[in-house]
């Protein structure tokens, strides 16, 4: 009898099963990736499942903005003056707003005579060489250079000492004074070990400063792994001025990023990005220390602030989609998928993600009181926050260069 050579097996499956060869190979040459041609190439991904509310039940509840109202009556403002405005601020004297920039910069606006001034830098390394690249700040040609000129999230001013507070990506929490200039660092590090990624912050009544570190992993360049892998190693910060430490009140959070305190300050609200949802955190009363997720959004939120009525404007760059959910619920298929040696333009493309702003309002227990969309994008693609001030309501944006306004409340409600 004859016998089968050693690889006699193996030849018979390549002979009779080339297509399924093909496919397992390129299964294999796809899990490896070995020359790094995909979206995560030569990253360490290790996706998780997310904790998300199913899609189906957020998006058959959520009202909509049929009319596009915000795209429809709001208007450009500043257009190439300011270059990735994420956070808006007005001093106690009514002037503003002031805004982060792209380029490591705080800038404040003194009027039409005047325009637009430097306020305040993050780092005494900062340079205008060095860190100004105008319209480009806001593209990736940035990024090499945001470590060492920084990036100012988050804006607070304290309304009785007039110093203004800053969340840096890379230069933790800082404080400036009324009159501006080189702001000085009070928080870099929590129990020794740095912070990666500071992102937004406020004032408690007692002196206490909240603010959110995003990830533990990854730092601002980075920040898209941290909604691929759906990692949470994200925390909730508490600054004790008399002391000058730092404090951990929550951690294992999902991209945690906007936060508010409440109007009496008995709890506070943050946004969970890679959630989707608005989440609520006792500072006082029978609940003290319990979290609730109050909201769960359409689409991934950034920064979250209160109007005069205690209201809650949390800005979202909307939407969801279902082949989104998929990915979220089975970590394997994002394993595959991502390292896929395609563009992750058209990755999100193919997923159907076609984003746009949505600006909502909530009353305190997370009640959608309304609803404002910019559907085509006519004067916000991405929306990083909403400041309802002076009649009108400011839009920053951490992607483009302008800032947005609308009147409010519009004339028809």
């Amino acid at each position: 009898m004859e016998k089968k050579g050693q690889y006699g097996t193996y030849d018979s499956m390549v002979t009779h099963h080339p297509i399924l060869c093909i496919i397992a190979l390129s299964v294999i040459f796809i899990a490896i990736d070995p020359f790094h041609m995909s979206p995560i190439g030569g990253r360490e991904f290790k996706p998780v499942k997310h904790e998300v509310a199913p899609y189906k039940q957020v998006m058959e509840s959520w009202p909509r903005d049929n009319l596009s109202r915000l795209g429809n009556h709001g208007k450009l403002e500043f257009v190439d003056q300011v270059f990735g405005p994420e956070s808006l601020e007005f001093d106690s004297l009514g002037r503003g707003p002031y805004t982060g920039l792209a380029d490591g910069r705080v800038v404040r606006w003194m009027g039409e005579a005047i325009g637009w001034e430097t306020f305040s830098v993050v780092t005494s390394k900062w340079s205008e060489k060095a860190c100004v690249r105008g319209v480009d700040s806001t593209t990736n040609k940035q990024w090499k250079h945001e470590k060492l000129c920084g990036r100012p999230l988050g804006l607070r001013f304290h309304k009785e000492t007039g110093n203004l507070y800053i969340a840096d990506a890379y230069y933790g929490l800082l404080v400036v004074g009324p009159e501006g200039g080189i702001a000085t660092p009070l928080a870099t590090h929590v129990e020794g070990k740095p912070i990666l990624f500071a992102n937004d912050l406020d004032i408690h009544r007692n002196g206490s400063i909240f603010f959110t570190d995003t990830s533990k992993r990854y730092d601002r360049a980075n920040h898209f792994f941290i909604l691929l892998e759906g990692e949470s190693t994200g925390r909730l910060l508490r600054y004790d001025p008399p002391t000058r430490t730092t404090h951990i009140v929550l951690e294992g959070l999902a991209f945690p990023n906007g936060i508010q305190l409440s109007k009496d300050q008995s709890f506070l609200l943050f946004t969970e990005t890679t959630n989707c949802r608005l989440v609520k955190y006792w500072l006082e009363g029978p609940k003290t220390g319990e979290v609730e997720v109050v909201a769960d959004l359409p689409g991934f939120p950034d920064n979250v602030r209160i109007n005069e009525k205690g209201q809650f404007w949390v800005a979202i760059d909307c939407c969801r989609t279902p082949a989104q959910e998929v990915l979220s619920n089975n970590p394997w298929i994002r394993s595959i998928y991502f390292r896929l040696p395609i563009p992750m333009k058209l990755l999100a493309k193919t997923m159907g993600m076609r984003m746009y702003t949505v600006i909502s309002r909530f009353d305190e227990e997370g009640k959608v009181l309304e609803v404002l969309e910019d559907r085509q994008g006519k004067v916000m693609k991405l929306v990083s926050e909403v400041r309802e001030v002076q009649g009108k309501l400011w839009i920053g944006t951490v992607a483009h260069n302008h800032i947005a306004t609308l009147p409010y409340p519009m004339a028809n409600q």
